[in-house]
């Protein structure tokens, strides 16, 4: 249940919610995508945590002669596939969830030339709006299905963000101790190796010594 706001504490609260909105991530851009016969792909991306839920909102220009498909993939070690389709026209809306624990969220595009256009000038224009985390949930839809009024509805995306927040702090702090892990091996992995060439050298120069000796006696120049 809601408790009731003092007037006091509505600038805070209004300063914490302007704070929040502003880590919302939310990425739109618009660009032109040249036709080829075997074109190269264009990647847009985006940082996106295990578990985050993205939606890809990509709205194709008409464009004669012309097929662009469409993937999704993360960086991240697995190489992950999540979505591949093929002629896309107009707007168009996919739904996945990461699942890669490192790396981002890529939106591939490749524009094919149909051979019998020709030309190489061909265009479509493409615009892109990525959605990630609690930006990605429909709260009109939450809040009709539920009878939510309109603060609840907004303390319920506040409350989205702020676990979008607490994941984003979780996860570089994990990243910070791997990191530290990682400079800890590598300080151990210098120690050893520092101390394996001490010793080989010792080694080399002892058996030089008795080299040189042994050699010294064959020519009777010492007895």
């Amino acid at each position: 249940m809601l408790t009731r706001l003092r007037p006091s504490h509505l600038p805070t609260l209004l300063l914490t919610t302007l704070l929040l909105l502003c880590t919302v991530p939310i990425y739109a851009i618009k660009f032109e995508l040249q036709a080829y016969r075997y074109p190269p792909g264009k990647c847009i991306w985006n940082a996106a945590h295990s578990g985050a839920l993205v939606i890809v909102t990509a709205n194709v220009g008409p464009g004669d002669g012309q097929r662009v498909d469409i993937e999704i993939v993360d960086s991240g070690p697995e190489k992950n596939v999540y979505l591949s389709k093929r002629g896309i026209n107009g707007e168009a809306r996919f739904a996945i969830t990461a699942h890669s624990t490192e790396g981002d969220v890529g939106v591939c595009f490749k524009n094919y030339l149909d051979v019998a256009e020709g030309g190489q000038q061909q265009k479509r224009v493409i615009d892109l709006d990525v959605d990630i985390g609690a930006d990605a949930v429909d709260y009109n839809a939450i809040a009709n299905q539920e009878s939510l009024s309109a603060l609840e509805t907004e303390m319920r995306k506040l409350e989205g963000i702020v676990k979008e927040v607490v994941d984003e702090l979780s996860y570089l702090k994990k990243r910070e101790e791997r990191f530290q892990l990682t400079n800890v091996s590598t300080k151990k992995r210098v120690q050893n190796f520092a101390w394996f060439t001490l010793v080989a050298l010792i080694c080399l120069g002892v058996w030089q010594i008795f080299h040189l000796r042994a050699f010294f006696k064959r020519k009777y120049l010492i007895d």
